[in-house]
């Protein structure tokens, strides 16, 4: 079958795609005092965590953050809640299959809608944690401005970039089970290769065209910043950069998509 036919297919099953995502969301706050509550509480408590150690304790300069640390921390929660979501949906990508194996097992049941799925909540967390981020723009002084509209064009991007991106990670995995080792700490030079806790104006990185080059080839750069922009600084989004940054993802989604489809007859034997 054609990628188109698997989607239509795909599509198809859009109200079971809904009811495992509700599964999902419901299993990860199964036996919480808080239950759905750590969906808004937990966004809260990790902009309190990095206020205190980036914005009073290594306290960076920049011109944007007006010498707040709170204005720092903003900036900040703008970068790392986009950031979790990726980063949580790459690591469940890695093992969503194996943990599925009953279901893949199933002669009609489509295994490209477990990494969807994966994605999909994740962004509804995400989702859960955008009012606490958007709180704290009144409290400190900044103002909502219409560039926050271009907000869901941010989010489709890295919904796709992420997709693509689920898949290629969730189908290699079942044979090459050490990639859920190496992503983990791969994960973490990408945070830090990404404009999260820095600004791309930082010194250093303006002052030098090689560094400035190599974060400009990570796409989650365009992604992150697609973010600031709208949010913190209040401005256009780059449609250049995060365009071309869509067009990669579409490249990686059908990338992804045919790895999956050619290894999926392998998956119920190795899972």
């Amino acid at each position: 079958m054609s990628i188109v036919a698997n989607l239509k297919c795909v599509w198809n099953y859009r109200v079971l795609v809904q009811n495992l995502v509700g599964r999902e969301l419901k299993a990860r706050y199964r036996g919480t005092v808080l239950g759905f509550f750590w969906a808004f509480f937990n966004p809260f408590l990790l902009m309190t965590v990095y206020t205190v150690v980036f914005g009073f304790i290594i306290q960076p300069h920049d011109p944007a953050f007006q010498g707040s640390p709170w204005l720092y921390a903003l900036f900040l929660f703008c970068g790392v809640l986009p950031w979790t979501w990726f980063s949580s949906t790459m690591l469940e990508s890695a093992n969503v299959l194996m943990i599925n194996g009953n279901l893949i097992k199933k002669i009609l049941f489509p295994a490209e809608i477990l990494p969807l799925v994966t994605v999909t909540s994740n962004l509804v967390n995400f989702l859960f944690g955008l009012p606490i981020l958007l709180a704290f723009f009144p409290l400190l002084g900044k103002p909502f401005t219409p560039y926050m509209l271009f907000l869901p064009v941010v989010i489709l991007v890295q919904f796709v970039f992420s997709l693509g991106l689920g898949l290629l990670i969730s189908s290699l995995t079942v044979h090459f089970r050490d990639i859920k080792d190496i992503l983990a700490n791969f994960l973490t030079f990408w945070f830090f290769a990404t404009p999260i806790v820095y600004p791309l104006s930082f010194g250093t990185i303006s002052k030098s065209g090689v560094l400035r080059t190599f974060l400009n080839l990570n796409p989650m750069t365009h992604i992150i910043g697609g973010y600031q922009s709208c949010l913190f600084y209040g401005e256009l989004i780059h449609w250049k950069k995060l365009g071309l940054t869509f067009l990669l993802g579409l490249l990686l989604f059908w990338a992804g998509y045919t790895v999956f489809d050619r290894l999926r007859d392998s998956f119920p034997e190795e899972v």
